[in-house]
């Protein structure tokens, strides 16, 4: 038996592989805007109708993700990445070559869930690598980087469904081509620690050495459903606001279509230097502080955004939350990376974020409606300061699991 105990180090291979899934399973969030241009233009649909099937089709993938997550944190991922991004590149062409709207809308939704088994299998060969910190910044600056090219050509060629939809298949087929290098489960069973939290069990390879290795414990379990619970809120958070931002931005500081195009390049800009920071940084500060006062931050940036009247202090706002923001989220994926390196958690992760960004718009509008926008912004930051508490506990746990097992994996090796 192969022993996959150890996390493997960072090669370009298994870690573009692993990024290049990620982007395809992500590729339809960023793109949703051009989705829903290409609905409107090409098939007849109102903005509401255009909005609730690429909502749908952001719905599956997240749906399928969690669904799926589980069975990528085992010996059968490579295969599941291959038959979902088989699934997503033939919903995604015959959505670019039929433009018949209801083979259209059917053909996104099957897209959308094929696209789902990217998130999960790719999340969970994130846990697979050494320094999950490092390879959750590397991670960030190749989808940042790609995503930010990626928009700015489409428009240029055009938001025709052969367009859009045709670059959802491309990269489908890219990522498909590189699932032979996705990074297997380091670890045989990866629910066998649910049902003993202490067990250690025993490989005895082929050499008669005897290996220990480390297994989730009740307490991991828990921190991971804990984990879960608040990134899940805390997306929900940020991209409520991100929803409202254009909105708000011109009824209160009188923010311009070109300055709204600002704001967006200048997000992005951050969250690349965030990346390239993570990736300097690695583990050197820990996960726990940073990721608890990245939140704290990024809360009272949420504040202070709601009460900007100006057009340029609105922007500077809004460039420092995201940076913070997109800091904070890859803490979240280091975090849940290196509570257990077979992906159980980092795989369900990526997929969850998901039903946030598909229902944030609605949820968004609601509670602007409710609050108003300082009402808004100040129940989104008070949210933040509240779970930088459970974030603070599960990453310090997180980083020490992650000293545990590589204190295990070099046990000394005794003679059978």
């Amino acid at each position: 038996m192969t022993d996959l105990s150890l996390r493997i180090p960072l090669r370009f291979p298994t870690a573009g592989a692993t990024f290049a899934i990620g982007i395809a399973g992500y590729l339809g969030v960023n793109l949703s805007p051009y989705m829903i241009s290409a609905l409107q233009t090409d098939l007849g649909l109102d903005v509401l109708a255009a909005s609730w099937v690429v909502t749908a089709a952001l719905l599956a993938t997240a749906i399928t993700g969690l669904v799926i997550a589980p069975l990528c944190a085992g010996r059968h991922r490579r295969l599941i990445a291959r038959i979902g991004l088989t699934i997503a590149l033939i919903g995604f062409l015959v959505a670019a070559l039929i433009p018949v709207t209801a083979v259209v809308i059917a053909s996104l939704v099957i897209g959308g869930a094929g696209a789902g088994t990217a998130v999960a299998s790719s999340g969970a060969a994130l846990a697979a690598f050494r320094n999950p910190d490092r390879v959750a910044g590397l991670n960030g600056l190749a989808n940042r980087g790609v995503v930010t090219i990626v928009l700015a050509i489409i428009p240029v060629i055009g938001l025709a469904p052969i367009d859009v939809f045709g670059a959802l298949a491309l990269f489908a087929l890219i990522a498909l081509l590189a699932t032979g290098w996705l990074p297997a489960a380091p670890v045989v069973d990866p629910v066998a620690g649910a049902s003993n939290a202490e067990a250690m069990p025993i490989e005895v390879p082929t050499t008669g050495a005897v290996r220990a290795v480390t297994v989730p414990s009740r307490t991991v379990t828990i921190s991971g459903f804990v984990l879960l619970a608040t990134f899940a809120l805390w997306a929900i958070s940020e991209d409520s606001l991100w929803a409202m931002a254009g909105v708000m931005g011109f009824d209160q500081a009188g923010l311009t279509p070109e300055g709204l195009g600002l704001a967006l390049s200048g997000a992005t800009a951050g969250g690349i230097v965030g990346s390239a920071l993570l990736m300097v940084v690695g583990n050197r500060l820990g996960r726990a502080v940073p990721l608890a006062i990245l939140l704290v931050a990024g809360g009272a940036l949420k504040i202070a955004e709601g009460f900007a009247t100006d057009q340029t202090s609105f922007i500077v706002v809004f460039i420092l939350w995201n940076t913070v923001y997109a800091i904070a989220f890859m803490y979240f994926v280091s975090t849940s990376a290196a509570l257990d390196a077979d992906g159980r958690w980092s795989g369900p992760l990526l997929a969850i974020y998901l039903v946030g960004s598909a229902l944030t718009p609605v949820i968004g509008a609601a509670l602007v409606e409710a609050l108003g926008y300082q009402g808004f912004v100040t129940a989104l930051g008070v949210a933040s300061f509240v779970l930088a508490v459970p974030a603070f506990a599960v990453a310090a746990i997180s980083s020490r699991t992650e000293r545990s097992s590589l204190a295990a994996a070099a046990v000394p090796e005794h003679a059978a």
